[in-house]
């Protein structure tokens, strides 16, 4: 199976573990873009949703495409009540949007999975003259609050973290350029989180490379992380960093 359509397989666990970016992020983008419900959005791999409602808010004409056929239902009866909420199951690279045309083109943390040729070239295609591309993921770090609970869980992963495949998932988002973008921007924005020993084991288990790890090594490594935070006071923190890269067609 392909990394991407892994977590097609876990559409209520992700749902509930994934985390959602902080209000700051989709107020900057609302603002910037001047989204409201004269405008057009194309969201790529929505997920369960973890960036969607507050775009869905501004009442703009929403649509979103979504490769595993799961999440497409999930996400589908989650968001139902939008009256502006459309969704469609299929893959960004080949489907077909007719004539459409978007003032916003927007993913959180799915675009990566898309050959960047295509993601930009097709973006940019898809764009009005003037519209943005917006590309978000989020960096959650738990070194800086808690340095020795850190060091141990590494020495975890360097005894049991041994998948088959390793993720290898990489896109050079300033890259855009080359495809006609201008005014490629990044900005940043922060937020906490805290997790008990058993609650943080739940939400690992939402990560692609840590979904397909196999045994001998899956039960030793989930276990040896659940002690190693377990003995750290049963609290790990992050400090989480949402990254937003921002592009416009001219």
């Amino acid at each position: 199976m392909e990394f991407r359509k892994i977590f097609d397989t876990i559409p209520e666990k992700f749902d509930k573990w994934r985390p959602k970016y902080n209000d700051d992020t989709f107020e900057f983008i609302i603002n910037h873009t001047q989204l409201d419900c004269r405008k057009a959005v194309l969201e790529i791999g929505p997920g369960t949703g973890q960036a969607t409602e507050p775009i869905l808010k501004t009442d703009c004409n929403y649509l979103a495409i979504e490769l595993g056929e799961h999440l497409f239902d999930f996400t589908k009866r989650k968001f139902k009540n939008y009256n502006n909420f459309h969704i469609v199951n299929g893959h960004f690279e080949t489907y077909n949007f007719g004539n459409k045309k978007f003032d916003l083109i927007y993913s959180a943390a799915a675009i990566q999975w898309i050959p960047e040729q295509i993601a930009f070239s097709r973006s940019f295609e898809l764009l009005k003259n003037g519209g943005f591309l917006a590309m978000m993921m989020m960096h959650g770090d738990y070194q800086t609050p808690n340095e020795a609970l850190y060091n141990d869980i590494q020495k975890v992963y360097a005894q049991y973290f041994h998948p088959e495949i390793p993720y290898n998932q990489k896109m050079i988002y300033c890259n855009a350029v080359n495809y006609g973008f201008i005014e490629f921007k990044e900005y940043r924005f922060y937020s906490k989180r805290e997790f008990t020993a058993n609650d943080y084991i739940e939400y690992l288990g939402t990560h692609s490379d840590h979904i397909v790890l196999q045994e001998p090594y899956k039960s030793k490594f989930f276990e040896g992380i659940r002690t190693a935070i377990l003995n750290h006071g049963n609290k790990i923190e992050f400090n989480d960093i949402v990254i937003l890269y921002l592009t416009r067609k001219p």
